[in-house]
């Protein structure tokens, strides 16, 4: 496994007004921990970052101030449309301790279910898993192509990796193939001369709760009128 190379900058922390300037010349804030060091502030280009981020990298090599640092990524804050990242952290490791991370679930093949008048629903989107850092897997792929109508997949029917284990309930419920259910107007009888129509199913509800809100609001205007 190839671990990509960061480039960042040492920085000092002064609040939020700094940290806007440093986003507005297409850098962003960071820090780096753990391993019983000294927290580290960081700057990084925010191109680099998108980068590393697209291809679902976890580990990376820290280069900075002339020294590199095996670093695994914990979290990433996001803009307020999620799509820009303005913060990321980093926690120092050693390539030979086994690290807990969450890794995305690839579905593929056409569910047999789908033939059959049901529709996939993907309950789980990443499992957290513990492994090596060096066998971080990009994502967890999973065969959906035998899921039949109402069939279910569960964590423990997911085969993963040498050297991966999952640290999820074995009976969580990953995928599930549920059957269609269309909502059908019921037909209205013909209506005779003179007689009061009845409404449709649909707009039945609707209207009982009009009438309702109606007499309250008469009840409520008759009580103001008598005081």
């Amino acid at each position: 496994m190839q671990i990509q190379t960061l480039k960042v900058e040492t920085r000092k922390p002064h609040g939020t007004r700094e940290a806007a300037r440093l986003r507005n010349t297409g850098r962003i804030p960071g820090i780096i921990y753990g391993h019983n060091q000294t927290p580290e502030t960081i700057a990084v280009d925010r191109h680099q970052i998108e980068g590393f981020l697209s291809h679902g990298a976890h580990l990376a090599n820290v280069e900075m101030d002339g020294r590199t640092q095996a670093c695994l990524l914990k979290d990433v804050q996001y803009d307020h449309l999620g799509s820009t990242p303005i913060h990321v952290d980093f926690a120092r490791i050693d390539l030979n301790e086994r690290v807990v991370v969450k890794v995305p679930i690839e579905l593929r093949g056409h569910a047999k279910g789908l033939n059959e008048g049901g529709a996939i629903s993907q309950q789980l989107i990443d499992l957290e898993v513990e492994c090596l850092p060096l066998n971080i897997p990009t994502s967890i792929r999973v065969n959906i192509a035998h899921v039949g109508l109402n069939d279910t997949v569960h964590v423990r029917d997911i085969e993963l990796p040498a050297g991966v284990i999952c640290k999820l309930d074995p009976d969580a419920i990953v995928v599930i193939c549920r059957e269609v259910t269309e909502h059908l107007e019921v037909p209205t009888a013909p209506v005779e001369e003179g007689a009061a129509a009845e409404p449709e199913v649909i707009a039945k509800g609707k209207i009982e709760k009009e009438g309702e809100a109606e007499a309250a609001g008469a009840e409520k205007a008759e009580k103001k009128e008598k005081k």
